[in-house]
């Protein structure tokens, strides 16, 4: 099927659902959803190590692409009912609406905004009622442990790292294995076959490895399942699912992970102390889930989700949070993530306000602006403005203080070459209206420095006048790019404030430090500087050193 097919079919899909959404304007093919539907089923009831997740998650997916393809949307709309099609797809398997709605946030939407957030959170909702009737509102996986307690800490701590390890063992594991498989001498349609031997085999050994392993799931959670069986299924559910998933099995990677981590769990709670046993299988599923997926938040929500055990939030907060942090110093990339990096794509996943976004384009603009009155001349204009001693790119030209438009020296060579004026004495305000079809682009001063900026990349300007308001077009300033770059600088600075490197001139040695602000009396050096400056610190004289530091 991948072959003659569809090649997105190959893997647990959601890497290609991401492609799709920041490189693809969201479309993807009809035979997608068929094909990955009909592969995973084909996996999944032979055995394979997979949830049934991946598929129904990847068809809604395809479902709400193809229903957006249908009909006259953006690309920011189709993403939007794409996404709500995954997120529906997950509150049907799981029932968990609120975890689906913050996988689509942290995961594939790549924003928080009203206009894709609220499509996607009735898509859950409606999903959600809709598996309710159907199946009823019973958690998937009901449990209730003991209240948390502080003395549990440090185990919680423990556990949070063991299973950061774990997902960093895995990711680095898969793509690890993947590289092998590309260095094999066959055809890419012939290593899922290769995968199936070694799941095949591991089924043989551990038979309870095979298949979504829901119920195992569930036996772990309820410490169902002694420690030597639970170490059997960890350590052959590992290694199979990992060979399949990297020879490009078509799967899911949602429940493989669950039982990974709740069978790490069940492995911990015989040692770690201060809680009850069947709080550690829980939590060790929901970090081992945040940290490889990159979606600690989702994680703990879909672990309540799948419990409705309230005591145990504060474990999987403190659990998760650690797993999380250790795995982002550990890995480049998440397992979702790293096979699009490979491909040449760069994924950003920090999020923040944008500084164009926080600030007004008064508090950037340039104030005093030379004009030019609309009644010269154009040969005028010519030499005084754009000759020799020309000043400014480019300059407003105003009619009694009104904007009429903004000319530079391309806009004026092409007024001059123009058979509308080659009149004699034929001043620039009237030749610029004639050629201009409409009210020229400008910024007013209250709006925020994202909408110039835009303005700027849609009308491929480098500047624009800022006016007071569009009704009285009266010049007030201007901006250029340059001038947008200053809300951006000023974050940086603010970042990096307080941190300086203080020349100590009486000490004769360079030594960094933390000020809470304002230079040091002895001036600062920056941190290129500083291992030229230590050097010479260290070799020249008292009076010269003081000398560099005045410097």
């Amino acid at each position: 099927m991948a072959r003659f097919g569809s090649e997105k079919i190959r893997g647990h899909g959601i890497p290609e659902a991401i492609e799709a959404i920041l490189f693809g304007k969201s479309r993807m093919l009809p035979k997608v959803a068929i094909l990955k539907s009909l592969s995973s089923g084909i996996v999944i009831g032979s055995g394979g190590p997979f949830g049934a997740e991946g598929p129904i998650i990847m068809t809604g997916g395809a479902l709400g692409s193809l229903i957006a393809q249908c009909i006259d949307v953006t690309a920011a709309e189709r993403k939007t009912l794409l996404v709500a099609g995954v997120a529906a797809g997950m509150t049907a398997v799981f029932g968990t609406p609120v975890a689906a709605v913050l996988l689509e946030v942290e995961l594939l939407l790549f924003e928080w905004r009203p206009r894709s957030f609220l499509p996607v959170a009735l898509a859950c909702a409606v999903a959600g009622f809709a598996r309710a009737a159907a199946f009823g509102t019973d958690a998937l996986f009901p449990l209730q442990t003991q209240p948390a307690h502080m003395v549990s800490l440090l185990s919680r701590l423990v556990a949070g790292l063991l299973s950061g390890a774990l997902a960093s063992g895995l990711s680095a594991a898969l793509y690890r294995l993947e590289d092998l498989f590309h260095k094999l001498p066959v055809h890419w349609m012939w290593w899922p076959a290769i995968g199936a031997v070694f799941v095949g085999t591991g089924g043989y050994l551990e038979p309870r490895a095979l298949g979504v392993g829901y119920d195992v799931i569930g036996d772990l959670l309820h410490q169902h399942i002694a420690i030597q069986v639970a170490l059997a299924i960890l350590a052959v559910k590992a290694i199979i699912w990992v060979v399949a998933l990297a020879s490009g099995t078509s799967s899911g990677v949602l429940a493989p992970l669950l039982m990974l981590g709740a069978g790490l769990g069940t492995v911990l709670g015989v040692i770690l102390p201060g809680h009850d046993a069947a709080l550690w299988p829980l939590v060790c599923m929901a970090a081992t889930l945040g940290a490889t997926l990159g979606a600690t938040l989702t994680a703990i929500v879909f672990a309540f989700g799948l419990t409705h055990d309230a005591n145990a939030l504060l474990p999987l907060l403190a659990a998760t949070l650690v797993a999380h942090g250790f795995a982002t110093v550990v890995m480049k990339c998440s397992i979702m993530t790293e096979k699009i990096a490979r491909r040449g794509y760069h994924i950003y996943r920090e999020y923040g306000v944008d500084p164009l976004e926080r600030h007004h384009v008064d508090e950037v603009m340039t104030r005093d602006v030379q004009t030019i009155d609309a009644a010269t001349p154009l040969s005028e204009v010519l030499a005084k403005h754009f000759g020799p001693q020309q000043t400014h790119r480019a300059y407003p030209v105003l009619r009694d203080g009104v904007l009429v438009g903004m000319l530079d020296r391309a806009s004026l060579g092409t007024l001059i070459a123009a058979s509308t004026v080659q009149e004699a004495g034929v001043s620039i305000g009237d030749a610029l209206q004639r050629q201009q079809s409409g009210a020229p682009a400008f910024a007013v001063p209250g709006e925020p420095c994202r909408l110039a900026a835009t303005r700027l990349a849609v009308h491929e300007l480098e500047r624009l006048p800022v006016v007071a308001s569009k009704e009285s077009m009266k010049l007030v300033g201007i901006v250029s790019r340059s001038d947008l770059v200053k809300p951006a600088r000023a974050l940086r600075r603010g970042a990096s404030a307080g941190k300086v490197l203080r020349v100590s001139a009486d000490a004769g040695g360079v030594e960094e430090a933390l000020s809470a602000g304002g230079r040091n009396q002895r001036g600062t050096l920056g941190r290129r500087a500083f291992p030229r400056a230590r050097a010479s610190s260290l070799t020249l004289p008292q009076e010269q050193r003081k000398c560099l530091v005045s410097r």
